[in-house]
């Protein structure tokens, strides 16, 4: 006789993000007390990758419809997202300069490039639905969370003073409790409205366009909300020494009550802009419980395949 199934074992992403943070803890540990700088590849690995795939993992379990398969998962996690940090970096590297606006540019591009995996990797659906975007485009968004952030990692760890394993996990640790609000989330909102309009064929309507700047707009506040914290406490404390300083074109350093204020000011934007992206996605899965789930259409008389199935 089988023994009933626990919920915690149905469910592999408990264990992954557990058994992956041990993983990751003990590597750290045995790196700083071993200097062997053969492990620094896997701290970086282990920390930029765990808790993105932890959450692919997991919009798998709560999202399929039936139609997203394990291997298309994969490509969605590690084809997705290296195209889409390619191409970002490409079209970052020579359509943008740094303005006010460069932010704005960098919602955009990336934004586009993982719509643009995201529909490569998805190109073989015969039929596809709003549940479906949603888990396959979370997917794509944390592959390219995952290997943007490993970059990140990697260029934490050289400072001025040396090598810092210090550094590095300090920013392995931030990117990866940040990870589940960003990328990810973003290309999911996206991911569930493209479907939503492209269950046989591939169809650009008002309502995708207006996703895509929206989430694009929420990616550049998020890049930029430091800086606006920061414009906004010199707006609301400044004294007149600072104000002359912007004059002839120097950042004045904060004061200490000023450096609180700016914290407090970029982490409650962030606290906003994840919680309108959360409750966005919210109505979307909402919408995706109850949207009727489209039929395979059959062959033609010649027996040629359906057309969006290659």
């Amino acid at each position: 006789m089988v023994a009933p199934t626990t919920p915690t074992a149905r469910r592999p992403w408990p264990r992954i993000l557990l058994g992956g943070l041990a993983l990751w803890a003990a590597t750290v540990l045995v790196t700083v007390a071993t200097a062997n700088s053969n492990l620094l590849p896997t701290i970086v690995l282990l920390g930029s990758f765990l808790v993105p795939v932890t959450f692919a993992v997991w919009a798998y379990e709560h999202g399929t419809s039936g139609t997203i398969t394990v291997p298309l998962l994969f490509n969605g996690f590690v084809v997705g997202g290296v195209l889409g940090v390619l191409g970002a970096s490409v079209l970052e590297r020579y359509l943008l300069h740094p303005s006010l606006w460069m932010y704005a540019g960098v919602g955009l591009i990336e934004e586009a490039v993982k719509l643009a995996a995201l529909v490569f990797v998805a190109r073989r659906m015969r039929v596809r639905s709003m549940r479906d975007g949603l888990v396959l485009g979370a997917t794509v968004g944390f592959g390219f969370a995952a290997f943007e952030s490993s970059g990140y990692a990697f260029n934490a760890l050289f400072t001025v003073q040396g090598i810092s394993v210090r550094s590095m996990v300090e920013t392995e640790i931030l990117r990866g409790l940040l990870s589940p609000l960003g990328h990810g989330l973003w290309t999911a909102i996206t991911g569930g409205v493209l479907f939503a309009a492209s269950r046989t064929r591939w169809h650009i309507t008002g309502g995708g366009v207006l996703a895509y700047l929206g989430v694009s707009a929420l990616h550049a506040l998020w890049d930029s909300m430091h800086g606006i914290a920061i414009a906004l406490t010199l707006f609301l404390t400044g004294t007149p020494w600072q104000y002359q300083l912007l004059d002839h074109g120097y950042l004045p350093r904060a004061t200490g009550a000023q450096g609180h204020l700016i914290t407090i000011m970029n982490w409650a934007g962030l606290v906003v802009i994840s919680a309108v992206a959360l409750l966005w996605l919210r109505a979307l899965a909402e919408r995706s419980r109850t949207a009727p789930r489209p039929s395979v259409p059959a062959p033609d008389v010649a027996g040629r395949p359906y057309p969006g199935s290659s």
